[in-house]
């Protein structure tokens, strides 16, 4: 039964204040079903995978789900609609047919709360541009094709930087993004154009892989990509839910990265995600299955017996035969989400230690003081250097400066989102 619910809904709100979308369906194009069947990849009917049944995921437990705009859009999507909706039977139903995404207020004011309500709502709807090319500037980032078939996280890492972007802050919920197959489309149209082998990052506004067992959405994705001429997927994840990956054929197509943290930097910052024993883990079983593998250690703190910890993360990551590049960085946040972190841990924490020296860089971020993190770098690259000296190594989301005093200008834009 669909209930009602006190939760208000906002003015007009930019679902993204750094990008701009880039590209709509145009009045007189090909309709979407015509676009889907010329990709003989995917499967003629849309929407949904009729095969899959929504399971619950582990770290997420939704005590509402909003149906916003665009879950009502034909009868497939219904079909899937719903069949999430009975994965959670305690979960409150409400509908908002007229509302985008975008526009759910949760109707509370002090941040904190917000966020923690967020975490606990999930939205479903359509996204009106979900692939999109970042545009960083000021860092040496390489920028790169991005898409979106979720929005935001269910994890609860204290240190989280897309709270603080200003779609998140306003209405921190979680969301799964019903129109995956115009998503496909539009890739296709743009890798073709590429003519050549080209990134699509899945993970850059949300977890890659976190409600894959609601959705199925992976098995879609490597049957696409896997076929493709020139597209090519990097997914980034902390989750260790890999049992939608099985079986499938990424024909070399497929990256699967894993952000990773030391024992000890999980237990403090990481509450509600998989340990790091089990993101190892999965990561063996997707090498095994002929996948593509990466890791991101990312954000490095560098407190108490930081060396130690990452020694041995290292010595466990570094046994995956096919891990192909790792990516370090180090905290870059923007400064509402430190006010969440703050909130979260209290104004006296490690996190703000560390950045006592550093402050706010050209690209708004806040950072540690860059002798912190050279330091951090250059430990973690000498020991990476005495395990494996074949391992290429990138840095995310740094500065030149940087680059320049470890020798690395070199590896500038060989990062994790990029081929």
């Amino acid at each position: 039964m669909l209930s009602e619910t006190a939760l208000g809904i906002s003015g007009s709100f930019a679902d993204n204040h750094y990008l701009e979308p880039l590209w709509r369906f145009e009045e007189g194009a090909e309709t979407l079903a015509q676009q889907i069947r010329q990709l003989d990849f995917l499967p003629a009917s849309a929407e949904a995978d009729h095969g899959y049944m929504p399971r619950t995921v582990e770290h997420f437990h939704p005590d509402r789900i909003i149906l916003a705009k665009g879950c009502r859009g034909n009868n497939a999507r219904v079909a899937f609609v719903e069949a999430i909706c009975r994965a959670y039977p305690a979960a409150e139903v409400i509908e908002r047919p007229a509302t985008s995404h975008a526009q759910i207020d949760l109707g509370i004011g002090e941040p904190l709360p917000r966020h923690r309500c967020g975490k606990r709502t999930l939205v479903l709807g359509e996204h009106k541009s979900p692939v999109r090319f970042s545009e960083e500037r000021s860092n040496c980032c390489p920028n790169y094709w991005h898409f979106s078939p979720y929005g935001f996280c269910p994890y609860g890492c204290d240190y989280c930087y897309l709270a603080g972007t200003r779609s998140v802050w306003f209405s921190p919920t979680v969301k799964i993004f019903l129109n995956l197959d115009e998503m496909l489309v539009r890739i296709d149209t743009i890798a073709n154009r590429a003519g050549s082998p080209t990134a699509f990052y899945l993970g850059k506004l949300q977890d890659g892989l976190a409600l894959d067992g609601l959705t199925g959405y992976s098995r879609r994705l490597v049957s696409f990509f896997g076929q493709h001429r020139w597209a090519r997927l990097v997914l980034l994840t902390k989750s260790a839910d890999v049992v939608n990956l099985a079986g499938l054929q990424p024909h070399g197509n497929v990256i699967l990265s894993w952000s990773l943290s030391s024992e000890a930097a999980w237990r403090q910052f990481e509450p509600g995600t998989p340990s790091p024993a089990e993101r190892l883990d999965a990561m063996r079983r997707c090498a095994n299955a002929g996948y593509r593998i990466r890791a991101v250690l990312m954000p490095i703190v560098p407190t108490g017996e930081w060396r130690a910890e990452y020694v041995g993360l290292l010595d466990e990551l570094l046994t995956i035969a096919a891990l192909e590049r790792i990516t370090l960085g180090s905290l870059c946040s923007f400064p509402s989400a430190l006010q969440l972190t703050d909130a979260k841990l209290g104004r006296a924490n490690p996190i703000r230690e560390c950045l006592s020296g550093g402050g706010q860089s050209v690209d708004g971020r806040y950072r540690f003081d860059s002798s912190r993190r050279l330091d951090a770098y250059r430990y973690l690259l000498k020991q990476i250097q005495i395990r494996l000296p074949s391992m290429p190594v990138g840095l995310c989301l740094e500065e030149r400066p940087v680059f320049e005093a470890l020798g690395l200008t070199d590896q500038i834009g060989i990062c994790n989102c990029v081929l």
